[in-house]
């Protein structure tokens, strides 16, 4: 047979070999850091049986699948230990991730001194070097196997397969587990892992079901490499905004106030309010929007007409009961269908349209508790809502100002680089999700694809991911843990126009269905503080600065001198203070630095003589002196201009 590899060239064998065998008449070295193969395309096991011409390449840790299959490999060990240790635990699952691996378990849950005992029992699974060795039996004798093992879980899983799946097992020693694979060779081959940390996770991910342990880890080939990397997981937790927002009293969150329910403390009002004007004025000023303002509930009528009643039900707050109440209200999930009685409200020409309808839209979402998390996730939130009733003419040139205006907004917030695009489709399989005929679906699903691709845009596409009434484009980052959230939407709507009896009037005097766009430009604010406290670790960009200088006079003979410089700086608009503690000035720079404060001024007797303020800046640090109206022509400028400069200095 004639095996052709990664880089072209060519090996051929006279009997069937397995992957791991190929690899290692090529190179010892490359059999050892042999993790997977990819055969024809397809990930497979080391174990796999080549028997006909194929390509072939060895994935090692390098390697996406290769790295996945390392980590999956560790999370059996995990798994080996958790039962060696605490035998009454049950396994659920244990998949590799993006960061490393998790492992459920239905027991107590693990403090850090036990995730130290486990880590310790894997240590010692790995040195024994046990071999893992693949078998597979019939559904029936699979189910008896785990149930022998009283496996509660791994019998659920096996029972939701077909009756005629023949199921794959793994097992390491003493230790078996179900899997598909494919596995590392021998637990000796890992070289340096961690236990991150064990929190709760539902059955399932559904909150219906028990709630179980989960432990996170992550492994790495070389100990360095693992090294660095907890490295990075210490400074992440310090950008983390749960952490840090809350350290900055920005928000905070109360039990007897409820989940997803979050108090915005001052200093995140001040970052909000310059979100919410800037957002507001550029919408206005620049791309021709006009505001509404509409009611923050409405009556089960209106979700029935729009078809949120019948899609969306569960996700809203329902006040009352349709059975004994005469009339049933529900917190807004959304402003489309208030906005569409404001169009409605006068007969429309096809001369008045394009109307881009704005509003700062506060909405109300019933999340499951167990997605709540701080800012990202929260079940009252305000967004940046907009809907665009075009003909269908306009409907490519307006998508694509939409799109234009979100990669404005990001590139000023300094994070248009850190964002992916993805195409949110339909699932054609699960057709009762959605209203619309397929036919629509594919025409607008096209559209958007090729506008996307007009414009040089790369995007993913997803399947399952469009709104019931139309397909989008979802602007998704990460937070610093590396979960994705979708920032903001941009939804091809040529649906609920009929739904809600829109038209306009055209040129021949007949009536005609708009299309709708639906949008936001910066998303939902609460998520997008979250996103900027985590990328500029506290540190914003000046203008978002709940404080953005603090002037420290050298002693409280100078305090009147300070005092008429804060006057000056608060009459052109700048956040300022005065610190007039009795302490020393390298407390006062060490206390301001700390607060993230990017301009102190530090004032004295030759500041006072001469009318300057000394600058010490996050950026440049010491800058010498200037004159106060030079400091003010110079910050008023970049806060204008919402200028992101470098950082140059170590601030801490």
């Amino acid at each position: 047979m004639k095996i052709t590899l990664k880089d072209g060239s060519c090996k051929e064998y006279d009997s069937p070999l397995s992957v791991y065998e190929i690899a290692k008449d090529i190179s010892e070295g490359l059999a050892r850091a042999a993790c997977a193969g990819e055969l024809n395309g397809k990930v497979v096991d080391l174990r796999t049986i080549v028997d006909t011409d194929s390509e072939l390449s060895i994935l090692t840790f390098q390697d996406e699948q290769g790295k996945a299959a390392y980590r999956h490999t560790t999370s059996h060990v995990l798994a080996e230990a958790v039962k060696r240790l605490y035998p009454e635990a049950k396994l659920a699952i244990g998949p590799s991730i993006d960061t490393g691996f998790y492992y459920d378990f239905d027991c107590p849950s693990f403090d850090r001194e036990a995730l130290d005992k486990i880590e310790a029992e894997m240590k010692k699974i790995i040195k024994e070097g046990a071999a893992l060795e693949c078998f597979t039996l019939p559904r029936d004798e699979a189910i008896k196997y785990m149930t022998d093992r009283d496996e509660p879980y791994k019998v659920e899983l096996i029972e939701d397969l077909p009756e005629d799946a023949i199921i794959s097992f793994y097992s390491q020693g003493d230790f078996v587990d179900l899997c598909a694979g494919p596995h590392l060779m021998s637990t000796k081959q890992i070289k340096a892992f961690k236990l991150i940390s064990s929190s709760g996770a539902y059955w399932r991910g559904s909150e219906k079901n028990k709630m179980l342990t989960r432990v996170y880890g992550t492994a790495f080939d070389k100990k360095s490499d693992l090294a660095d990397y907890l490295d990075y997981l210490e400074d992440i937790k310090k950008r983390d905004h749960n952490k840090l927002g809350r350290e900055m009293e920005i928000f905070t969150t109360v039990d007897v106030i409820g989940q997803g329910l979050p108090l915005i403390m001052p200093n995140g009002v001040t970052i909000l309010k310059e979100l919410q004007r800037w957002i507001e004025d550029i919408e206005d000023n620049e791309w021709g929007y006009v505001r509404t303002k509409t009611p923050l509930m409405a009556k089960s009528d209106l979700y029935k007409i729009s078809g949120h009643w019948d899609h969306y039900q569960d996700g809203m707050f329902v006040l009352g009961d349709e059975e004994v109440d005469k009339e049933v209200f529900a917190l807004r999930p959304m402003t489309c269908p208030f906005q569409y009685y404001v169009y409605k409200n006068s007969q429309k020409s096809y001369r008045d349209l394009p109307i881009r309808y704005g509003e700062t839209s506060t909405l109300f979402r019933n999340e499951e508790s167990g997605e709540m998390h701080g800012l990202t996730r929260v079940r009252q939130f305000t967004i940046s809502e907009g809907h665009l009733i075009v003909r269908p003419d306009q409907m490519v040139e307006e998508f694509k100002n939409c799109l234009a205006l979100a990669k404005h907004v990001l590139t000023t917030l300094g994070v248009g680089g850190d964002v992916t695009y993805h195409l949110s489709k339909w699932d054609p399989d699960n057709k009762e999700k959605y209203i619309g005929e397929p036919e629509v679906w594919e025409e607008t699903e096209q559209h958007i694809r090729d506008v996307l691709t007009e414009l040089e845009i790369p995007f993913v596409e997803d399947v399952g991911e469009a709104a019931f009434y139309g397909p989008k484009v979802d602007i998704n980052a990460k937070n610093v843990y590396g979960k994705e959230d979708t920032m903001i939407t941009i939804q091809w709507d040529a649906l609920l126009a009929e739904q809600f009896d829109m038209y306009y009037v055209d040129q021949n005097g007949e009536k005609v269905r708009p299309y709708i766009i639906h949008r936001t430009s910066l998303g939902c604010y609460e998520r997008t503080l979250a996103w900027l406290i985590e990328k500029y670790a506290g540190k914003f960009p000046t203008w978002l600065c709940p404080e953005q200088v603090r002037i420290l006079p050298i002693s409280e003979k100078f305090h009147e001198y300070a005092d008429k410089v804060n006057k000056e700086l608060k009459a052109n608009g700048i956040r300022s203070s005065v610190d007039e503690r009795s302490e020393k000035i390298g407390y006062k720079i060490r206390d301001a630095r700390l607060h993230r404060v990017p301009y102190l001024l530090v004032v004295g007797q030759k500041e006072e003589q001469e009318g300057t303020v000394s600058v010490r800046s996050r950026y440049l640090g010491d800058e010498g002196a200037k004159t106060i109206d030079e400091f003010i022509a110079a910050i008023t400028k970049e806060i204008r201009t919402k200028e992101i400069r470098k950082i140059e200095v170590e601030e801490q």
